[in-house]
């Protein structure tokens, strides 16, 4: 394994497109920047949010892609013409964590009020939900690959599991610190987070 410094702006986040080909870093000066992976090159770099983008995710088709940020917005990114920033939207609060859902047109964010907002990108629908279980900031956000539920974790030691859209609350678990961060598997059947306290923790999604 071959490894390569690059030395910038503090990286939040990173994404890879479906096809292997691009990473997009999210930086602490507000930019995305943009890396050919088979060449360890920098080649594009998006502008946009006036404080450190924090967190991203790409769609499933690979054309757009969503930045969250410190700067209270949420942007959506054509990666057909990279120059052009196709929406913005405005939180009353700084984005933590975000998710497009694979199954439909819903994007997720976490914010550090502890609120989580979905809305629809389909400029037809309206629909637009908010759901509170945290009492803290919400620091990851994950949908399964079926699309039809998403976990979010945060400071609060709180995993939090939802259906999409309306977000029902189907499962919840206290953890001894800080969830940091989670993921689930391919098959949606494992969700493993990762805490404050230097541990990993796996659960078994039974249905």
């Amino acid at each position: 394994m071959k490894r390569d410094k690059v030395y910038g702006p503090a990286c939040y986040a990173v994404a890879i497109s479906p096809d292997n080909k691009t990473c997009f870093s999210c930086c602490s000066d507000g930019n995305i920047a943009v890396w050919d992976l088979h060449n360890r090159t920098l080649i594009n770099q998006f502008q946009g949010h006036t404080d450190g983008a924090s967190c991203t995710d790409i769609s499933t088709d690979g054309t757009k892609l969503w930045t969250g940020g410190l700067d209270n917005t949420v942007r959506s990114w054509d990666l057909r013409e990279p120059t052009q920033k196709l929406e913005t939207y405005e939180f009353n609060s700084q984005i933590f964590s975000l998710g497009y859902c694979p199954k439909d047109d819903w994007v997720a964010v976490g914010m550090e009020s502890c609120f989580i907002e979905l809305f629809n990108v389909n400029s037809s629908i309206t629909e637009k939900y908010q759901l509170q279980k945290h009492e803290s900031s919400v620091l990851s956000l994950k949908f399964s690959s079926g699309g039809d539920w998403f976990v979010t974790t945060g400071k609060d030691n709180q995993l939090n599991m939802w259906t999409t859209p309306h977000g029902y609350s189907i499962y919840q678990s206290l953890e001894a610190s800080s969830v940091l961060g989670c993921d689930i598997s391919e098959d949606d059947r494992f969700i493993i987070t990762g805490s404050g306290d230097k541990k990993a923790t796996l659960y078994e999604v039974l249905y």
